[in-house]
């Protein structure tokens, strides 16, 4: 229902009003003024809605800058790797660091000098023994000088050099017979060493598969070596003919040794790069450490548990020295093996973690370093402690590493070196148990030396007959070197008893 609103003017005038016009008219004032608050904060909402959007966009932008803060950090950290910190070769380090600044009062120390250092004896060659002296020339005064007698004695200098000519040529005939009623001819047959051998005797195969093995060669070079230093022409496939005659004769030592594998009790494995006519395949190195004992070489395409379960067999019980590629913990899984990865690796990636700008992570890495330290300092007093105060000392140190080991921070890196722990801690301290194990891999890292010089030289292999020369010759000469013997003599040997069909050498140790 309608009611009215009766108002008196100043002038005495009577308005009347209806309550749904006053309603209506407070309706138009309050629309007035949303319109005018709108009209005034139209501008400032566009405002803030723009700072709003460029707010978002930076919070875009800077979590894109710190992705790629932390992906440069990562690639920094990753360039500055080198062979103190990763598994690169020293080689690789081109870079050298700056040296450390010197601090406190003491004396800085330089450089060492080349040569012979002060208070080190002094190094002579023997002299050669009178059996060793062809020839002797005696210098003395015609006249002995006024005042003096001659004495039995002499100023001896000795002095070797090279034969006018270095090779011998022997010529065997073999005469012929002809039948005086039909005319055949037959010959006298040659010794069969002589005819295996043909035009190169066995010193001078021995030579050039030397050459050619030990001291990287190419057959062009070793071609020029023999036209100009001993004026004997020989044609490059000649060369070659001679060094797979070389090979043939290795071939029997080197199958005693892959024989032989699956019998050590240590031995130490380790793999690296080997091209063939563009193609990637592995070297694959054994070593069973000792004076007795002998290195292996093989080339594989696969960088495989395969490799392993080949040539150690899946019974195999002895103690496998190795990095932590994943082959190699494959094979732990499936065998029966012991395995001790290599410190060495393990320290390397541990220093790297402290050279990493999160201050977690380098701390980690930090304490983590000295509990390998005291380790190795409890290793190495091994010979002069008591047998079971070392053991109680060493037990105490492996616990301190494993316990540090195993409480990283919640960082990648880090935790990646306490999955290591978890996983394969024991692994780690096999050397601490078994006499004869080393805990680094070192011995056959050594090993490759010879081989990654060839391949750098000559590029690798083209075909299967070059890689079965490369893995007996490799093989040959690191044996001969870790037994203190002969390699050339060796290989001599085994070319005689080639070319006449005699019993080969071994480079196994012979049984008690």
């Amino acid at each position: 229902m309608d009611f009215w609103i009766i108002a008196i003017s100043p002038w005495g005038r009577i308005d009347y009003e209806s309550g749904m016009a006053r309603s209506f008219r407070e309706k138009r004032v309050q629309q007035a003024i949303e319109t005018a608050v709108t009209r005034a904060t139209a501008p400032l909402l566009k405002h803030i809605a723009e700072l709003e959007e460029a707010v978002a966009c930076l919070q875009a932008e800077n979590t894109r800058l710190e992705a790629e803060n932390a992906r440069l950090q990562a690639e920094v950290a990753r360039l500055k790797k080198d062979s103190s910190t990763s598994s690169k070769p020293p080689s690789s380090d081109i870079v050298k660091p700056p040296p450390k600044p010197h601090g406190g009062g003491g004396k800085r120390r330089g450089k060492r000098k080349r040569g012979a250092q002060p208070g080190h004896p002094r190094h002579i060659r023997p002299a050669f023994s009178p059996e060793e002296v062809d020839t002797i020339w005696l210098y003395q005064y015609d006249e002995t000088p006024e005042g003096y007698r001659p004495l039995e004695q002499f100023r001896i200098m000795q002095q070797a050099d090279l034969a006018e000519k270095l090779y011998t040529v022997t010529e065997h005939r073999a005469r012929l017979y002809k039948n005086r009623r039909t005319g055949e001819i037959i010959t006298t047959p040659l010794p069969e060493e002589i005819t295996r051998a043909g035009l190169v005797g066995p010193r001078l195969s021995a030579l050039i598969a030397y050459q050619k093995g030990a001291c990287h060669m190419s057959y062009t070079v070793i071609q020029r070596f023999f036209d100009d230093v001993l004026r004997l022409p020989l044609s490059t496939g000649q060369l070659t003919k001679v060094v797979q005659k070389a090979s043939a004769a290795l071939e029997p030592c080197y199958a005693q040794l892959q024989d032989a594998l699956p019998r050590q009790r240590v031995l130490n494995v380790d793999e690296t790069g080997h091209p063939e006519n563009g193609n990637d395949l592995w070297t694959w190195g054994f070593h069973a450490p000792g004076p007795g004992g002998f290195t292996f070489f093989h080339i594989d395409p696969l960088r495989s548990s395969a490799v392993l379960k080949q040539f150690l067999s899946e019974t195999f019980t002895g103690v496998v020295g190795c990095d932590y590629h994943g082959a190699y913990r494959k094979f732990l899984r499936q065998t029966s093996a012991v395995m001790q990865f290599c410190w060495a690796h393990l320290i390397r990636d541990v220093k790297f973690l402290t050279t990493l700008t999160d201050k977690a992570t380098r701390n980690f890495g930090e304490r983590l370093l000295t509990k390998i330290q005291a380790l190795f300092r409890v290793w190495h007093r091994r010979e002069r402690m008591p047998a079971g105060q070392w053991k109680r000392a060493a037990w105490r140190a492996r616990q301190a590493v494993l316990k540090t080991a195993r409480r990283p921070p919640c960082r990648t890196e880090a935790q990646n070196i306490a999955k290591r722990f978890r996983q394969h801690g024991r692994y780690y301290f096999t050397f601490l148990e078994i006499p004869g194990v080393e805990p680094t891999n070192n011995a056959m890292e050594r090993g490759f030396r010879q081989l990654i010089i060839d391949r750098k030289v000559t590029q690798g292999t083209r075909g299967k007959r070059g890689r079965r020369w490369c893995e007996r010759i490799w093989t040959v000469l690191a044996t001969c070197a870790q037994q203190g013997h002969s390699a050339f003599a060796f290989i001599h040997q085994s070319i005689v008893a080639y070319f006449s069909k005699h019993s080969l050498p071994s480079l196994l140790p012979l049984p008690p």
